[in-house]
Order: C-alpha cells, then structure tokens, then sequence
C-alpha cells in the first residue's frame, strides 16, 4: 500500500524503494534520463511497469493522453502535441495501456457513429448510470475499450436522448420530453435546408420570394435567427460579395429610388402613409373677418400655405403689419382623432417631387390660406413708427383674414429685386396686376425686414451669412405623383436673403419670438427653440423653457408659424389661442399645464422624426443631384474645399449644385480653397460619389463661415455607403446546425 504523499514512476530497472526521509538526493544515471535530480524525498520507483494512458474531459472536449504522474487527486498528463496539462483525478474517465491516445478517440468516434440513439435509449436503465454500463448493455459484456469511448462520445452529444448526471453519468429523458426535442431538431434541419436552398440561388443571381419580402427587415432591423437573415449571411460568405451588392444582382433591389423610399417607409411609415376617414372640423362660425386684404408668399409647389401678410397705414405715421397664421388649432381639439394623427406623424415630410402630410388633405383645404376666400387664422397685428420703423406695439386677434393673393416666389424673384422696390420707374415685362398693387407694401416689408435683421445682428455680434444658395429641385413626368426615379430633374438656385424671402423670414421671426414672449408673460407653457451661444459646437436646443437664442439674436423663440406641417407648431397655437381668448387667465384654459409631462414627451418625438425626415429629404435631394449628373454627362465640377473628409480626403462643396463630396488630392489646400474636381462612380443605392483633384484653381479664396445662416442648425451631412445591420462577424450559422 502507497502512501498517500508517495509518487509512484515506471521505469525499466530493477525496483528500489526510498523511504520517507529527507536524506541525500540521490543521482541515478542509469534511468536513461527519464527521471534525474529527485528533490521530492516522497519517491518510490517501482519497477517494469508498462506506460499508461488517459481519456478525460476538459472544457467540454475530451482529450487523451499519457499519464506522468499521478497523485491523489490530480495527475500530469502529456498530450500527443507535447503540452502537459494537469487533471483532475474526477475528469479521467478511462485509463488504458493500448491503443495509442489518438487512436483510441478516432476508434471511439467511429464506434459513436454506429451507435443507434433510438435503441442506446431503450437499452439504458431508467436510473443513473455510466458509459460503461450502456456499452456493456448495447454491445456485450466484455465490451472494449473503443466501445465504452464510443458510449461515451455518443451520450455526450446527445443531450436530447441524455442528460448528464455527472462526470459520465447519465441519466435518460422522459419519452415525452424527447419526442418534443426530436421533433425541435427536425424542424431546425428543416429549416437549415432552407436556408442552404436559398443561399444557394442567391449566389445563382436569384432573389427568394421570402427574402424579398423581408428586404428592408434584413437589412436594417434584423432579427439575426431568422432564416431569411441567415441566408443572406450565409450567401454573401460563400459568394465574398457585400450584403447590398449580392441582393442587388439577386435582383431584390431594382430601382435605387424605391429602395430609398421603401427603407424610409420600412423605419417611419410602417403601415402606409394614407390617412384613415375622418371628419374635418369646421372653424367656430363667429370669428370676426379681418378688415385686411393679405397675401401670402410660397414657392409654386406649397399647398400647406401657414402664413400671409398684410399692411395697412401706409402713410399716416404708424403702419400696422399683419402676419396672419392659419389656425387649425381652433378646431383640432388636443386628445381627438386629428390631433392622434398629427401627433402621430410629426411633420409633413418634404422631398423632390413629393411630400407626405402631416395633415389629411380635407383638413388642410379648409385651413390653408388660400387666394379668394376668408380663412381663419391666429393674426399678430404689429403697429410700426413709420418713419424709424420701431415698434410701437403689437396685438393678438382670432378671426378670419381675406386673402387677396397668393405669391409664388420662383416666378417672382426675377421682379422683386431690391432695385424695383426701392426705385419705383423701374419697371419689368409681364409684371402682374396683383404684384403692382402690393409694390408699395412690399416696399415697406423689405424696409422694415432690413431694419429688424440689422438690429438681431447687433444681438448676434456678427452679421448673419447668405452666402450659399437654396436649390430648388423639380421633377419632370410625375405631375405631383409619387416619384419611381426615372424622372428628369431640373435643380435651379436661389440666393439667400431675396427680398421676398427676407420679408417672409423676418416676419416669422417677429411672431416666433413675440407669441413666445407672450405665453411666458402670461404663464402658459410652450414648446421653445434655443442656442445659448454662437460658440462652435453650442447647438439649438427644444424645451419649455423661455430662453434667448442667440443665433437668430432673440430673446426667446417658439415655432408657432406653420401649424398645418408642423406638429410643434399646433400645441403651441393651442398655447396662443388661450392667452387671445382668456388673457391672465390663460394658464388655467390652456390644454397644457406649466411642467407637464406630455410637452416633454412632444419634444422627445418631434425632435427624432424631424431629424429623420431632414435626413431623408437631404438623402433625396442628393439623390436626385447624382441623378442630375447621370442626365447630363457632368464628369467634372468646381468647388471650394471647407473641412477634412474620411479616408485622408478633404470634403469639398460643388459651387453650383447642392453636393458635398469627399476629393483626394485636396489634403494641403487651405480652406476655402477653389479647386476643379474630377468625378468618380455614382452609387445611386449608397448614394456615394468620391472625386480626385485636377487643379487648384486659386490660392487666395477665403474660406466662408459654415454654419452660421440663420442660426438655426445647418449640417452639411454627406450621405455617403449606407450603414446596415447586416453583421458578417456573427457565428458562421453552420455551428447552429443540429447534431445527428
């Protein structure tokens, strides 16, 4: 009997035996070096003994190897590569002299391989067992050591037909319960083929009927264990193409432009953009009629016209300006079933060719300002020194304004220029009636409009910068319908700071900040815009809070004035119309309360469906410009360098088209450097386009200030390769098939 502290080694020499003292070391040279340098007085060598073998389980792998030691609880173990390892004496489940490691495990599996799981579970007991019983059971009392390994291989892989109970212990399932998994792991291998089928006609160039249903899904919210994902993961591996490239060539994208509007309506627009049947309310019957004739100034394409003006006075010292705002808030009670369906969507969604209301188009007929009729509308008349154009002061009126006109500024700008209002010989062919008969007001509009953006800009500390043109894009062949993205487009340019456009964005500055001014006078909370600094990186802000906004140099500043395309722009009409209609006691009748929940929870939506239609009509109209490219075989553009791009590239903005572009070759230009750009491939689904520099055109450009328009946030984002959900690090799907 060893003692416990004893190690016992096998070696081809006669049997010595040390006892237990810690007497001299002892050098034996004739063991062949096997064993050298005893410095454990606890050693005993026993003689010829044949080299021994172990199968054990580590990290749910088994392994064998030969056994170098062993103590009580552990052994040392060598592995055919070489690497000794030490086990635990429970993870050893087998010791053998013969076969080798290696063989034993290959024997084992191909034993496993033969093994019926059907019969193995039927022969098992119905209590604990080991591998070793069930191979005595299945195969024959004396069953051989590859035999047992093979049990045991089989056992482990089938947790279906065996639970473990232990370091090979097992117990079987319950019949109930292994049919159900039976029928799970057919139903997986199943599945599995499916997927093998349609991977495999993906990479033939066909698109499956299931995956091009769940394009947008896959793509972009996908759940990465359905199968439909798992193909495209599976064939866009096989194939080394990109998600995006293999279902373009499979044909499940083809149209670039239906799958821009199919991923936007995919993410915001989910169950279609039509209105349910509703019931458009009509205005109170009793609202005075205005004793004004306004008129409105949009571009051709607006139907929700918000706004119009009006002037009256003019030449009697104080003249009153009235900026009248179409008042759907007077009807759509907060809570009803119009109010869901603008609360719903936010905003209208602007985009070249095409738009979707914020409103159904029976709600905006009846409160649209249109030309020759009275429409009701939340009026701020404004009484103005005529002569130092101070204000004198200002009122709130509900009522019903006649408007006499509806301008549209593309087909006007050409006439009113600064020239024509400020000279009045000056005179222009095809003039219309009605734009003559509103000169002189105009007139006074662009004075008194120049007078208010000199005196924000001394809030401001600096002068606002129109330097960069509006782009006005119009769609040839879809007369107003739904784009398909075969249509020619025309893009045209506008300046910034027209007279006319001065007139209507200073206007609505004046009701902005006057009507926010006014709810915090009277106590009523509103939904506001701020920016506490023209400092970089200091952007505007919502909340309820009465602040100044410093960009546009005010003292506070809430969006009131397009309540038929904004929904931020109804609650606070809501807002206005309860300070017009109860004055001091406004705070109490007005729909929302100070510090309520609900406004906050406005501002949260409002602020991520506003920027995500921003960025998709910023999307489209960069769309529609690489198109306009495509048609009119543009390989070559001018434009001024204005910021470092990805990739080691600057980004460069073309002169005469609303693109930004990342260009090589413009690393040392200064900004504001004018530079002639080389055009590369147009990606009309990534929307990606690149350019290489051919001439720095000048050296002393002056680089123009970014950013600083209006005050309002300007971000010049290059939508450039798509980011989608479609990982192709996850686990190869191959090592979810089931076992057999």
């Amino acid at each position: 009997m060893r003692r416990p502290e004893e190690r016992l080694y096998c070696c081809n020499v006669p049997p010595v035996r040390y006892p237990d003292r810690a007497g001299p070391r002892l050098i034996l040279t004739d063991l062949k070096h096997e064993l050298n340098h005893f410095r454990a007085p606890n050693v005993r060598l026993v003689g010829k003994c044949a080299v021994m073998h172990a199968l054990f389980e580590e990290a749910g792998k088994f392994l064998a190897g030969r056994i170098l030691s062993e103590a009580e609880s552990s052994a040392q173990v060598e592995l055919d590569s070489g690497k000794r390892v030490k086990v635990k004496a429970a993870n050893i489940l087998l010791k053998f002299e013969k076969p080798a490691p290696a063989e034993l495990i290959a024997q084992g599996q191909a034993q496993a391989a033969e093994i019926d799981l059907d019969l193995a579970w039927e022969f098992a007991p119905e209590e604990e067992f080991g591998f070793a019983d069930l191979a005595r059971d299945y195969f024959s009392e004396s069953a051989t050591l590859a035999q047992q390994a093979g049990a045991l291989f089989c056992l482990y892989d089938a947790p279906h037909y065996f639970r473990r109970a232990g370091k090979g212990r097992f117990k079987k399932a319950p019949a109930e319960i292994l049919q159900q998994a039976l029928a799970a792991i057919e139903k997986k291998k199943q599945i599995q083929a499916q997927i093998d089928a349609w991977a495999e006609e993906l990479g033939r160039g066909e698109c499956p009927q299931a995956i091009r249903e769940q394009l947008y899904k896959i793509l972009f919210k996908p759940d990465k264990n359905a199968p439909e994902y798992k193909a495209v993961v599976d064939a866009s591996r096989a194939t080394k193409l990109a998600p995006l490239e293999l279902l373009h060539r499979a044909g499940a994208i083809d149209s670039s432009y239906q799958f821009h509007w199919k991923r936007f309506l995919f993410d915001n627009f989910p169950k279609g953009t039509g209105f349910p049947a509703v019931q458009a309310p009509q205005p109170p019957s009793d609202l005075p009629v205005a004793d004004v004739q306004a008129f409105s100034i949009d571009d051709s394409a607006t139907t929700e016209i918000d706004d119009a003006l009006s002037v009256t006075g003019l030449g009697t010292g104080t003249v009153t300006v009235g900026i009248h705002i179409a008042a759907p808030g007077l009807a759509i009670t907060p809570g009803g079933e119009l109010d869901k369906l603008g609360r719903a969507r936010l905003s209208t969604v602007y985009m070249p060719g095409y738009k979707i209301t914020m409103l159904p188009d029976d709600v905006v007929h009846i409160y649209t300002l249109d030309e020759g009729r009275s429409n009701p509308a939340v009026s701020l008349y404004v009484q103005i020194n005529e002569e130092t154009l101070e204000t004198i002061s200002s009122e709130t009126r509900l009522e019903r304004v006649p408007v006499e006109v509806n301008f549209r500024y593309d087909k006007l700008d050409h006439i009113v220029t600064e020239e024509w209002l400020t000279d009045s010989s000056i005179e222009v062919e095809n003039t219309p009636d009605s734009l003559l008969g509103k000169r002189k007001e105009l007139t006074f509009l662009q004075r008194w409009s120049k007078f208010l953006k000199a005196n924000r800009e001394v809030v401001r500390g600096k002068p606002e910068n129109f330097n960069r043109p509006d782009y006005n894009f119009r769609l040839v062949g879809n007369d107003g319908a739904e784009p398909n993205g075969s249509e020619q487009v025309q893009i045209t340019v506008r300046k910034r700071g027209a007279p006319l456009d001065l007139i209507v964005a200073e206007a609505a500055i004046v009701a902005n900040s006057t009507w926010g001014l006014m709810l915090a006078e009277h106590g009523v909370p509103g939904i506001y815009r701020s920016q506490a600094s023209l400092a970089p990186g200091v952007k505007v802000r919502m909340s309820t809070k009465a602040l100044p906004h410093a960009g546009i140099g005010v003292k506070a500043y809430s969006w009131a004035t397009s309540p038929l395309r904004r929904y931020v722009d109804l609650v606070n009409q809501w807002q206005i119309i309860a300070c017009a209609r109860h004055g001091k006691t406004a705070a109490l009748a007005a729909p929302f309360k100070p510090k309520d929940a609900e406004l906050f929870g406005i501002i949260s939506s409002f602020d991520g469906a506003y920027s995500a239609y921003n960025g998709y009509q910023a999307g489209m109209e960069r769309f529609w410009t690489l198109k306009y490219l495509e048609q009119n075989g543009i390989s070559e553009l001018t434009a001024s360098v204005f910021k470092e791009g990805p990739n080691g590239s600057f980004l460069v903005r073309a002169d005469n088209l609303p693109l930004v572009l990342p260009v090589l070759g413009a690393q040392n230009l200064p900004r504001g450097a004018h530079v002639r750009v080389k055009l590369g491939e147009i990606d009309e689904i990534s929307l990606d386009i690149s350019g290489t520099l051919i001439e720095h055109l000048d050296a002393g450009a002056q680089a123009e200030s970014e950013g600083e328009d209006s005050g309002e946030d300007d971000d010049d984002t290059v939508a450039g390769p798509i980011s989608i959900a479609v990982d192709m690090n996850d686990a190869d799907p191959a090592a979810d098939q089931p076992k057999s």
